[in-house]
């Protein structure tokens, strides 16, 4: 490996690869960055050559990064995310609460996060949000790679060193279709959940861990566990009949409200959890970051309440 190579390298070198890295093709990145294939490729291997070890490898048509190529990946959009934390300082220095906020958004949290920032753009006009929707553990990834300010999410992360603050609470409920016989027979027994299929959240999600968490408490043994990637699947498979779902009320809000899904009433629920604002305990929050952490902290909570639906449709 070639010694002092970042004497050498350009932080156009540095995006360049990135969007290879990310993307998984020079013509995919060649065609976002603007530039031809051959500009690209000229860049990577260049800095392939200052490295000294390969960064990325082709097997017929496709394009594999390597370890070591994706860990400068990785240092490249930390480096870029710096930049942009820089000049949004610069830019808060100039003009009060100016600049760009980061935050990373679990997947569930998307029914309420739209609320909660375009609320606070109100308020604060200059601030650019900038938001990412990903699943518990892909945030735990961003928050540990400084790539995030801040990040909405239920259950922080514990071997992470991070500040997380409640602004919300945060009720799931057991769900079923219209008409399903739980959902008009009063208090539903362990007994009776046992007899019927769970749908479920992938692995990752912190939705998944919490309804783990509630079967294993109450003793449910499903027939059959249904595994599906999305929140917005697991409602059509919900109202299809296809079993029975665990999600929270705010992703839920319509069909509640038109009937199509409905709560079941059964021991334990609604399982109330928190909404945190969370961010490393280490981390320098610039003005425009903690003006939107203050935010959450103070309205937050009236914002996301006044989404829950109260009751069911007679």
């Amino acid at each position: 490996m070639t010694t002092q190579w970042t004497r050498g390298v350009s932080l156009r070198q540095l995006r360049i690869f990135e969007a290879v890295a990310r993307l998984g093709s020079i013509s995919r990145a060649a065609e976002e960055l603007h530039l031809t294939q051959p500009a690209v490729s000229m860049q990577v291997k260049a800095l392939d050559g200052l490295i000294g070890l390969p960064l990325i490898e082709t097997l017929g048509k496709k394009l594999r990064v390597t370890d070591v190529g994706m860990e400068i990946a990785r240092h490249a959009r930390a480096i870029d995310h710096q930049l942009a934390e820089a000049e949004a300082a610069l830019a808060q220095m100039a003009s009060g609460h100016a600049g760009l906020v980061s935050v990373g958004v679990v997947s569930t949290a998307k029914y309420i996060a739209p609320k909660l920032l375009m609320a606070f753009r109100e308020r604060y006009p200059d601030v650019q949000v900038r938001i990412s929707l990903h699943n518990r553990d892909d945030i735990f990834r961003q928050l540990e790679d400084n790539l995030i300010d801040l990040a909405i999410m239920g259950r922080p992360p514990a071997a992470l060193g991070c500040e997380a603050h409640v602004f919300a609470e945060h009720p799931l409920s057991i769900l079923a279709c219209e008409g399903h016989p739980l959902t008009g027979s009063g208090m539903a027994s362990v007994e009776d959940l046992g007899r019927e299929a769970f749908l479920i959240r992938e692995r990752g999600s912190g939705t998944r861990v919490t309804q783990e968490s509630f079967l294993i408490e109450h003793g449910i043994r499903p027939t059959e566990i249904i595994e599906l990637p999305s929140n917005e699947i697991i409602k059509q498979a919900a109202i299809a009949g296809m079993g029975l779902a665990f999600l929270s009320e705010h992703t839920c809000q319509l069909e509640l409200r038109t009937g199509v899904l409905r709560r079941i009433a059964a021991p334990g629920t609604p399982v109330i959890r928190n909404w945190h604002v969370v961010y490393r305990d280490r981390k320098n929050l610039l003005p425009a970051a903690q003006a939107l952490r203050d935010f959450l902290l103070t309205k937050g909570g009236g914002l996301v309440n006044a989404q829950v639906t109260s009751a069911q449709p007679a």
